[in-house]
Parts: structure tokens; C-alpha cells; sequence
């Protein structure tokens, strides 16, 4: 196969970057590593749509461009790669604006909302060391267990056996629309398509506990 050029190979800046960031999944990479992905595992289990031999393909055409370096198991961004951050957030706000509405069946996956839940809780108001955030969906048979250890975050489907801090349930589309910040925790709690539970002091601090989504003050703003 020839080298793709989605930029139609025109000498312009524009079509050069398009060059390296305009192939699919590309800037959906680029997020999750703007936002703390390292690992490929990490990185694959944020994208479940994407195979694991295009997004191995797809870091090393960012490597080769000088987007990411690997170091041993590890990725990072490049000052090339970080200078990207606008780019991809202000594409954030245009979507908030332009192209984001309600969401499709086709989008609501329960597992991969826990997985970007669990890589923004704060529980370091909570004590101890270790904290567990129990995420149940009436509208899906998987359970959900965030456990904290250390301040170490892992996803369980399978009950760990430790006492649970704070239980999270509502419905796939509610808890979305409130990580991404289209409903307000406070509103969706008093609505009841969003209820909390564990002890008085951990339910008055959820709203600190559950950091939203990275692009959710583009979407609060619009």
C-alpha cells in the first residue's frame, strides 16, 4: 500500500498535520495521553472500538512522527505531542457547540464510562488507604467496583470483597450525561436518576470525589 495522505498531499501546514493526526482513532489516542494514558493496555482499554493491531500501528506512525516516544512499556508525548492539547480541546468546544446532542444507543458503554470514571476519582478526602466507589446501572447486569488503594485506582466486574465507601446507581445514559457535563450531579441526585450512598460525610463530598470529564467545561459552557 502507498503512504495514505489524507491532506491530499498539497504543500500546506494544514495538510502536512492532517498528514500525521488525520488518520481515524489518531486524535482519540492523542485525548487519552493528554489526559494520563501511558500504557498500551491503558490506552486500548480507553478505545475498545479500536483493535489492538491498528493502535499499534497508529503509535508508531506518531512515534516515527516525532508525536510520541516510547520508553520501555511506556508511552509519552513529545513538546510536539503536548502542543497538541489545544488543538484537541478546542476541537472539545466546537463539538460541545456544534456536533453534541443527546447521546445514541450506539455510544452508551457502561464499562468504558467506569474505566475513564475510575482515572478521575479523588478520594483523598476519604481517609484510609483504600477506598471502594460502587457503580451500579439499572439498565446493565454488570457491577462495577472502583477500588482505591493508595491512591492507586483499579476496575473490578468482580466483587474484591472490601467494604464498600460509596455506591454510585442510575442508568448508562444519566451517569453519562452527568461525567461529561450535560447534567448537574446536584440536579440528577435530587431528580433521583442519580442516587448516593455510603456514609453521610463520603455522600456530602461526592461532588468532589467524582471529577468530570476533562471536556465537561466545554460542554458546561455551551
Amino acid at each position: 500500500m502507498g503512504r495514505h495522505l489524507p491532506g491530499a498531499g498539497q504543500y500546506c501546514p494544514v495538510s502536512r498535520a492532517l498528514d500525521v493526526l488525520g488518520e481515524r482513532w489518531t486524535l482519540l489516542i492523542l485525548r487519552d495521553m493528554l489526559v494520563g494514558a501511558t500504557r498500551f493496555n491503558d490506552i486500548a482499554r480507553g478505545l475498545p472500538g479500536l483493535s489492538r493491531t491498528l493502535l499499534a500501528t497508529r503509535l508508531r506512525q506518531l512515534e516515527r512522527a516525532g508525536v510520541i516516544a516510547r520508553d520501555g512499556t511506556a508511552y509519552a508525548l513529545t513538546p510536539a505531542g503536548r502542543a497538541l492539547e489545544p488543538l484537541v480541546f478546542g476541537m472539545a468546544e466546537w463539538g460541545a457547540r456544534w456536533a453534541f446532542g443527546d447521546p445514541e444507543e450506539h455510544e452508551l458503554d457502561a464499562e468504558l464510562l467506569v474505566w475513564w470514571m475510575h482515572t478521575r476519582l479523588d478520594t483523598s478526602r476519604l481517609g484510609g488507604d483504600r477506598q471502594v466507589v460502587h457503580v451500579r446501572f439499572a439498565d446493565e447486569p454488570k457491577r462495577f467496583w472502583i477500588v482505591v488503594e493508595r491512591g492507586v485506582p483499579s476496575v473490578c466486574t468482580v466483587d474484591p470483597g472490601f467494604d464498600v465507601t460509596l455506591t454510585i446507581s442510575s442508568d448508562v445514559r444519566s451517569l453519562y450525561q452527568v461525567w461529561l457535563g450535560r447534567l448537574p450531579l446536584g440536579a440528577a441526585m435530587r431528580s433521583g436518576v442519580v442516587a448516593v450512598d455510603g456514609p453521610r460525610d463520603a455522600v456530602r463530598q461526592v461532588g468532589d470525589v467524582l471529577r468530570l470529564s476533562p471536556v465537561a467545561p466545554a460542554v458546561m459552557g455551551v
